[in-house]
């Protein structure tokens, strides 16, 4: 990690809020780096962060730091914070595509309710990969308009063993089988995708670890591990 962006980044994958991470300008630092870090090759993020201030913004915070300057430590720190984090978000923005935007402003709509406040906290369940894959099949739902095909492939990409077979002889029906235990978190991705995904007509029958038989494919039919249908 050298950059603001780059720790940015990190922090999310490890589950840090921007809020819990402080900037602060670094007492000792080296001229071609902009992070301070005591371990040039750390993996982790730490909640205090020194940077340097001129690798990159020099003439932004060139007088800020004088040693001659003693007034307003404290105001001029707590400043410097603020504003190496609206920094740090820019640095993201501009490395981001028109497709990455449309993707955030999809997954901005489920945390302000738009899909209901279920969706709001079963959202917060998944990882930063998870949400990315969700608003890339949101996107291509709009776009394509194959809301079956697309349950599919996020389910597959969540759950590796998942199957879903579609039932339509009697009635519009789904039958889904995920391959893992029935746990709140898995339930809660689970209903997620089919709140986005699935159309208003189908009903949902759900498999967790046990599959239900089908007559000549032996790895349905071992006993003790077949669902009733």
């Amino acid at each position: 990690m050298n950059y603001i962006w780059d720790l940015m980044i990190k922090a999310q994958d490890n589950g840090i809020e921007p809020q819990q991470i402080h900037f602060r300008p670094a007492r000792n630092y080296s001229p071609y780096m902009e992070l301070s870090l005591y371990d040039l090759n750390a993996t982790t993020v730490d909640t205090y962060v020194e940077l340097n201030p001129y690798y990159r913004f020099e003439q932004l915070f060139g007088s800020w730091f004088h040693p001659d300057l003693e007034e307003d430590e404290e105001f001029r720190h707590a400043l410097f914070d603020i504003i190496v984090h609206f920094l740090a978000q820019m640095d993201m923005y501009q490395g981001m595509t028109r497709r990455e935007y449309h993707i955030r402003f999809i997954l901005r709509d489920i945390e302000e309710g738009v899909f209901g406040e279920a969706a709001v906290h079963q959202l917060a369940l998944l990882s930063r990969e998870e949400r990315e894959q969700l608003g890339e099949q949101l996107l291509r739902l709009y776009e394509t308009g194959e809301p079956l095909a697309l349950l599919r492939r996020t389910l597959r990409d969540w759950f590796p063993r998942s199957l879903i077979y579609v039932n339509r002889e009697e009635k519009e029906e789904l039958m889904i089988y995920i391959g893992k235990q029935d746990t709140p978190p898995n339930r809660a991705k689970v209903e997620l995708l089919l709140t986005l995904f699935l159309p208003v007509h189908f009903e949902v029958r759900l498999y967790w670890t046990h599959h239900f038989g089908l007559i000549g494919t032996g790895e349905t039919m071992i006993m003790d591990r077949i669902a009733m249908y």
